[in-house]
């Protein structure tokens, strides 16, 4: 698993889209603070980081689309495949990898928290807090995105379709208001993923969003070796 993790990380900085997507997460990050904290004289960067939360429809798919589709299109998953080597690490290998460019790149906005701090209090529960949601809901979203790599031979394809999963999700909590059955109201509400990182943003650490952040990449994360091991039986 570990040359496997070594080798997807060392595939971001030596194609553009690792570059891409730190580039526009980045790009996004220093308007949003530049709007919200700078412009707007507020300490508070759980702001930015609400916001951001938005463009995870656009960024992930960028993340994820070439995990397992550019291996199967050009038929290197067979090497992997065949590897002595477990379809789990294999699909772990490539999601650690993912996750920690995005933890790279959420690691340099850490800059502006000190920018704040350096003209005002800035309110460390809230901040930690924040940060921790955020990493969370972008670790359950890129779960999304290497499930879908795993059905597409296409990476377009694989990012269109990361992009509808996670646009459905954003659109719960936009209809959630406007319905009039309860019980609809209370599943969707349920499974809304971006609802549970409200808590994180007013500074309230719980257990309950934690663990169903958690739940929900582990969920993504055993279909996606579901979906692995039936083509290895299936093409085997």
């Amino acid at each position: 698993m570990a040359a496997i993790f070594r080798r997807e990380l060392q595939a971001y900085f030596l194609s553009p889209i690792g570059y891409a997507f730190m580039g526009f997460f980045l790009m996004v990050a220093g308007l949003f603070f530049t709007v919200s904290n700078l412009f707007a004289g507020s300490a508070s960067f759980v702001t930015t980081l609400s916001n951001m939360s938005f463009i995870f429809m656009l960024l992930v798919p960028i993340l994820t689309m070439r995990l397992m589709a550019e291996d199967r299109k050009s038929k290197t998953d067979q090497m992997l495949l065949t590897a002595p080597v477990s379809v789990t690490s294999v699909v772990m290998g490539k999601y650690l990898a993912a996750l920690a460019m995005f933890a790279i790149t959420l690691a340099v906005t850490f800059i502006y928290p000190f920018i704040l701090s350096r003209y005002g209090t800035l309110p460390v529960a809230e901040m930690v807090g924040g940060y921790l949601g955020f990493f969370l809901l972008g670790a359950s979203f890129i779960s999304v995105g290497l499930f879908m790599s795993t059905l597409s031979e296409n990476q377009v394809t694989a990012a269109a379709s990361t992009f509808a999963v996670l646009l459905a999700i954003y659109l719960m909590d936009v209809v959630t208001p406007y319905l009039n059955q309860p019980w609809l109201v209370t599943v969707l509400q349920w499974f809304s993923a971006y609802s549970r990182f409200e808590g994180f943003a007013t500074g309230v650490l719980a257990l309950s969003p934690v663990l169903y952040y958690l739940s929900f990449t582990g969920v993504f994360l055993f279909l996606s070796i579901r979906a692995v091991e039936k083509r290895r039986w299936s093409e085997g």
